[in-house]
């Protein structure tokens, strides 16, 4: 799984909190109760539902070790990193 993810909707973000959770070997509940938030309020950003606080995903990011980061949209150089990470993970796969 490539370390470096463009993100254009909240379900990008579930998807890889979900990632990382799973990777870290946690059940749900357990992941909700590390991170000091309902298994529900975690389920709902997992499946990119809204209505969630910013406050609480950036929270639950950083309990399940990630980083979010903002950057100018169509930045090249960070476009070309996230290509390099993306081919890095294809290779590493079929290595």
């Amino acid at each position: 799984m490539p370390a470096l993810h463009s993100v254009a909707a909240l379900r990008d973000i579930g998807s890889r909190i979900r990632a990382a959770r799973k990777a870290q070997g946690l059940r749900i509940d357990d992941a909700a109760s590390l991170c000091g938030v309902s298994v529900d309020l975690l389920s709902r950003l997992e499946n990119g539902k809204g209505g969630i606080a910013t406050d609480k995903v950036l929270q639950v990011v950083s309990s399940v070790g990630l980083e979010l980061f903002v950057a100018v949209k169509g930045h090249t150089g960070l476009r070309a990193l996230i290509q390099q990470e993306l081919m890095r993970s294809v290779e590493l796969m079929d290595g």
